[in-house]
């Protein structure tokens, strides 16, 4: 029998069982569809994520000390373990431009015009953590100057809200009180790397000068002397062609001859990161939870593949007699099968050609229900309709065999 004749008549026997074929291949349909939702969504979130975080890249190498084998994020249970010492020898490497400590001073209130607010703490760092563009008003402070930068959270926990020139009283958490003045008001697009935000974050964050804010100090074990030290750093780059050599450099030094490296609990260990290593992780975290989510979904089209088995395997028992005198005249056990699997791929390749646009319209409505552009993943809609054909044929297989093999003289009897 010719494959277009076989094709023919595959196609007359669904058209013949319109209700029933559409119920087949609506498992396949709802398999598809559900599976092209959620890699579209997938994929769009990967794409509005990495865009926002790509967009903010910076040559920073971020540096800090935490438990081994724990990945809780960029200075999670960091320890104060880098001096003044080390701070000075990552200054003088190779390719280096700058090199900003960062650390917290605990506190519990901050005044202003008469107002009292809690503040749990603050950000002790150097004025070149911040660039000019950084700011709506103001300046960044000056090292040993009894002198604040603020976030627009920070300034809006008062009323009215602080603005530059005002004066501010921080409560320490050991009880003393320091006075301050506002020299600086970040701007809601401003970005602090992968520490924290500078102003785009919804945390109010204020920021002082190490000096004098600035007291967790350690013996040097280098020089002997008493020195500040901080939980993390941030080494920068002359320019994103040098951050390689930058990061090897970094990582060498606090291996080989540091403070950090005789001051680091035995527990503990370096992370030396760069902003495409947190990129990096961010899109495998999401590339591992949009299979998750989609390895769920593929469930709908195994449902879908037993359902046109099933109907296969009736649709056979419906057929015998008509199987019968199709090899009462000659048709061989081949063109038996070649009909009945036909059929099977037919229904499996039609519900993948119409769980496609009820996929993407799944995802479209989604994303405007949370806010996100669509990003089509085309290869995904290849890559449907070849798992549609392949469902058909897998599902369609054992019914089509069974129907090759029947028996000639037993279809004609049966009745």
């Amino acid at each position: 029998m010719e494959f277009a004749e076989s094709l023919r008549l595959s196609w007359r026997s669904i058209r013949s069982h319109k209700l029933r074929s559409t119920l087949t291949a609506l498992g396949v349909i709802i398999g598809v569809a559900a599976v092209i939702t959620f890699v579209t969504l997938g994929s769009s979130l990967q794409a509005d994520v990495l865009g926002q975080v790509g967009a903010d890249r910076t040559p920073n190498v971020y540096v800090w000390a935490g438990p081994e084998g724990e990945n809780g994020g960029p200075g999670a249970g960091a320890q104060p373990v880098f001096t003044t010492h080390d701070l000075d020898r990552l200054r003088n490497l190779s390719g280096v431009e700058s090199v900003v400590p960062r650390g917290v001073v605990p506190t519990a209130a901050v005044s202003a015009g008469g107002e009292t607010v809690a503040q749990r703490q603050v950000v002790a760092t150097s004025p070149s953590h911040f660039d000019s563009d950084n700011f709506a008003a103001g300046r960044a402070f000056r090292e040993g100057q009894r002198e604040v930068v603020i976030n627009r959270q920070a300034a809006q926990l008062f009323d009215p809200a602080l603005s530059v020139g005002q004066n501010v009283t921080f409560r320490l958490a050991s009880g003393e009180s320091i006075d301050a003045e506002v020299v600086g008001l970040l701007n809601a697009s401003a970005s602090g790397g992968a520490f924290e935000g500078l102003g785009g974050g919804s945390e109010p964050l204020v920021f002082v000068p190490t000096d004098p804010f600035y007291r967790t100090t350690i013996e040097s074990p280098t020089t002997g002397e008493s020195q500040r030290v901080y939980p993390t750093v941030t080494v920068v780059a002359e320019d994103f062609a040098a951050v390689p050599e930058t990061k090897a450099a970094v990582r060498a030094y606090l291996t080989n001859r540091s403070d950090a490296a005789r001051l680091v609990p035995e527990s503990y260990a370096f992370s030396v990161e760069t902003d495409q290593d947190l990129v990096d992780q961010l899109k495998e975290l999401i590339t591992t939870l949009t299979n998750f989510v989609t390895g769920i979904a593929v469930i709908s089209l195994v449902v879908g593949s037993i359902g046109i088995a099933n109907i296969m395997l009736v649709s056979v028992t419906e057929r015998t007699k008509e199987i019968g005198i199709m090899k009462a005249v000659g048709a061989q056990n081949r063109d038996v099968l070649q009909l009945f699997l036909l059929e099977a791929v037919l229904l499996g390749l039609f519900g993948s050609l119409l769980g496609i646009p009820v996929g993407v319209a799944g995802a479209y409505a989604a994303g405007e229900y949370i806010g996100l552009s669509l990003v089509l993943p085309y290869e995904w809609f290849a890559i449907a309709v070849a798992v549609g054909v392949l469902v058909g044929v897998v599902a369609g297989l054992y019914p089509a065999w069974n129907a090759a093999k029947t028996d000639p003289i037993d279809a004609l009897r049966y009745e």
